[in-house]
């Protein structure tokens, strides 16, 4: 084994060749030899080797082995310093390699040395991105468990910070051929994570290529296959790819196939479905997306059966009134319990859908099937209209952080749900019934308007009760708070609507 003084002498030899460096490949061996010593040797080594690498491609093997044993060594400096300066080892056919064993690092637990490898792995991304990519999947698809992990994280963080020169159009192709294969058995985790990688890729930014990310997420989803809703794993990963499908939907790239699989398979099981998390309202969260997919459905063959089944759920949760009795009282011991929150995504599914066939209700149903729909409805209207009267008058007059205790932030999405409910019950009290009305459903963020759109939709976008402010940027102001999207849906879908507030008989609590 060389001592320091031997590596530094063999170093000034290898230093001192200039242009026939590769003549004195004895003193390159010599270096080579240096992992084999203690720290300082070792120390020398892992500076020295890659210093002369590319000039004995004949020993490139030995090199990138010696450099690889530095990398794992007992001495984190060592380990460190090795890392460091695995990127001169990346020329040509090496790459791959390289990238391989730099994808391995990622397991580490030192953070210093994590930080390293990842500065790594991008430095030669920018080198030769496909050939980085080949080590980086390579793991994913073959490697350790946590290797597989951490290398899916580091192309979902790092992915995004490379310029367009590295990310061209070939890189993303590869990339998304690569995710494919992944993409043939993964974790709901994973998958999330290859949904964030490829929505975030230039190419696929288009039409076509958001086209081809929903066919990609139908293929997960296993839209195919018979709906189980006792199976946890079955319902999960359907939430799972309907979730990562609803940001991917436009006008253009259309819902079509998975409100169809929502409504023939998903929404006659809702009461069966088996929550995979505790503490979840599965049946809202179904219905939350299948009134965010609703509004970007295309041509529909089956519409009419889509729309009977929503018709038929929507019925379940809008009560009749209940039987009075001679005396005028309920005949009942208590009046029906509303679900307001379902009622909001079941009433906005079917307006949308319902855009495509105005004359459901008129000409589908027969008219003993609509006077009970209307009956329900006015039963309904009666009741929502007490409710945002209590929800007004118990947020009157407060702003600032008096909104934003937990109590007040429910009154305000009670009172966004109400409305919106309110505008669409009228909409279907028309002759014939109306699908004009527009409304932001309650958990997603309030768009903004023009001053001039501002006094059309001043009825069913306001929160709070009207004021003799003319319109104008004031108008803002009467939007009370606008709560983070999703967070509160959970605390309504539990907030008993029908024990607290019984149709003119409840209160809210100031």
């Amino acid at each position: 084994m060389p001592t320091v003084e031997e590596l530094y002498r063999n170093y000034g030899i290898l230093a001192d060749a200039t242009e026939q460096v590769g003549q004195h490949k004895d003193a390159y061996q010599v270096i080579l030899d240096g992992v084999k010593g203690g720290t300082k040797e070792k120390r020398l080594a892992a500076q020295f080797i890659p210093k002369f690498f590319k000039h004995f491609p004949e020993l490139a093997d030995s090199a990138i082995n010696a450099q690889l044993d530095l990398c794992e060594d007992e001495d984190v400096s060592i380990r460190r310093q090795a890392i460091k300066e695995l990127p001169q080892f990346a020329t040509g056919e090496n790459l791959p390699r390289v990238a391989d064993i730099l994808t391995q690092l990622l397991q580490t637990d030192d953070s210093a040395e994590f930080n390293l490898v990842n500065n790594a792995l991008l430095s030669i991304f920018k080198m030769d991105a496909k050939g980085t990519l080949g080590g980086l999947f390579s793991q994913i698809l073959q490697g350790e468990d946590i290797v597989r992990e951490r290398a899916i994280k580091f192309l979902s963080t790092k992915l995004k910070t490379l310029p367009d020169e590295v990310l061209t159009k070939e890189v993303e192709e590869l990339i998304l051929t690569e995710s494919k294969k992944v993409l043939e058995d993964v974790t709901g985790e994973e998958f999330v994570l290859f949904m964030k990688i490829l929505s975030g890729l230039k190419s696929l930014q288009t039409v076509s290529g958001r086209q081809q990310l929903v066919e990609l997420v139908a293929e997960q989803a296993d839209l195919e296959q018979t709906f189980n809703p006792s199976d946890p794993d079955c319902v999960d990963r359907l939430l799972q790819c309907t979730r990562q499908a609803v940001p991917l939907f436009s006008k253009n790239v259309h819902s079509t196939r998975f409100v169809t699989y929502f409504c023939e398979q998903v929404l006659p099981n809702l009461s069966s479905l088996t929550t995979p998390v505790e503490g979840l309202d599965i049946q809202l969260e179904v219905l939350k997306l299948l009134a965010e997919m609703s509004s970007f459905c295309g041509d529909m063959e089956k519409l009419e059966t889509n729309l009977r089944k929503l018709f038929d759920k929507l019925l379940e949760y809008m009560p009749l009134p209940p039987e009075e009795a001679e005396n005028g009282e309920n005949a009942g011991n208590e009046e029906p319990k509303l679900q307001f929150s379902y009622v909001e995504c079941l009433l906005y599914s079917f307006h949308q859908l319902g855009r495509k066939l105005p004359d459901f209700l008129t000409a589908k149903l027969n008219a003993e099937k609509l006077k009970d729909f209307k009956i329900r409805l006015q039963y309904f209207a009666r009741g929502l209209q007490v409710y945002i009267r209590q929800l007004r008058l118990a947020l009157q007059g407060k702003t600032g952080e008096a909104l934003k205790t937990e109590e007040n932030k429910i009154k305000v999405v009670a009172l966004k749900i109400t409305n919106n409910i309110n505008v669409l019950i009228k909409d279907l009290f028309h002759i014939p019934p109306s699908y004009k009305s527009t409304v932001t459903l309650s958990w997603k963020p309030v768009q903004k308007v023009e001053i001039g759109q501002r006094r059309a939709s001043e009825d069913t976008t306001s929160g709070s009760p009207p004021k003799k402010s003319p319109a104008g940027p004031k108008r803002d102001a009467r939007q009370i708070y606008n709560p983070p999207s999703g967070k509160y849906s959970s605390n309504l879908s539990n907030f008993n609507y029908g024990e607290r507030f019984r149709l003119g008989t409840g209160g809210v609590r100031d």
